[in-house]
């Protein structure tokens, strides 16, 4: 079995005395491989996800990014090396399209020349034509486009891990199908391990090789869509998976 990219080893986290946010998650992400994290509002899905690249630390247990731990790992370098999107891109606004595709690689220390095939080759990949979208701001951008932009800006150092937090939720039911689509494809061109957390369980089951059920911060079960449909664990998960058949 390969090392996974991402692995939660036993986790906790609390905000509070009296709130466990995570209780001893486990959950592995192996290279190549789409995992969707699900289950209700406060169940501890973004707080994983903000543990896996440092902007919240662990109250015990390990995260282990790239086979080591986190909190061995420099926070700002380990975010370098790590892809991130968010609902709507979480563009800087004040820059261009292309400066914010390049905000890694220049960080990185990669060459203009470098830098502008690179940004021309990830808007091209995100159907957003360096030509017509590089110049252009933010703000004079479609929810959709502004979305694509933040993947492009996501992928552009070719990371080996991807956290995706909400992604595609700002987008309206067609624009969010179409990204759905879009993202599958880019799949194929790209060989990174992804943790996607997510309220759709629909979304869940079109875009993930495994889906993990949490509840009170823990994994319920995890694997992949048809498992989850055919052999739930329990009745917690059979009822929230049947929430989405229904």
């Amino acid at each position: 079995m390969p090392t996974p990219v991402l692995e939660f080893d036993e986790v906790r986290k609390r905000f509070a005395p009296d709130r466990l946010v995570l209780d001893g998650l486990r959950l592995e992400v192996l290279p190549g491989e789409t995992v969707a994290l699900v289950g209700p509002s406060g169940c501890g899905k973004t707080t994983a996800l903000k543990l896996a690249n440092r902007l919240l630390e662990p109250d015990g247990g390990v995260v282990r990014v790239f086979g080591r731990p986190a909190a061995e790992q420099e926070p700002v370098a380990l975010r370098r090396r790590i892809g991130f999107v968010i609902q709507e891109g979480g563009l800087f606004p004040h820059w261009t399209v292309r400066e914010n595709v390049e905000a890694v690689p220049r960080l990185l220390g990669w060459t203009p020349e470098r830098r502008r095939e690179r940004s021309d080759a990830m808007l091209a990949t995100v159907g957003l034509p360096a030509g017509a979208f590089a110049p252009r701001r933010p703000a004079s951008l479609s929810g959709g486009e502004r979305q694509r932009v933040g993947v492009a800006r996501a992928l552009a150092a070719a990371p080996s891990l991807v956290l995706m937090d909400e992604p595609f939720g700002a987008l309206d039911p067609i624009a969010r199908r179409e990204m759905q689509k879009e993202f599958l494809a880019w799949r194929t061109r790209w060989d990174a391990a992804v943790l996607l957390v997510t309220h759709d369980l629909g979304e869940a089951f079109r875009l993930a090789d495994r889906v993990a059920v949490m509840a009170s911060g823990r994994i319920r079960q995890v694997g992949p869509p048809d498992t989850l449909r055919r052999e739930p664990a329990d009745a917690f998960v059979r009822e929230f998976v049947s929430e989405f058949l229904a």
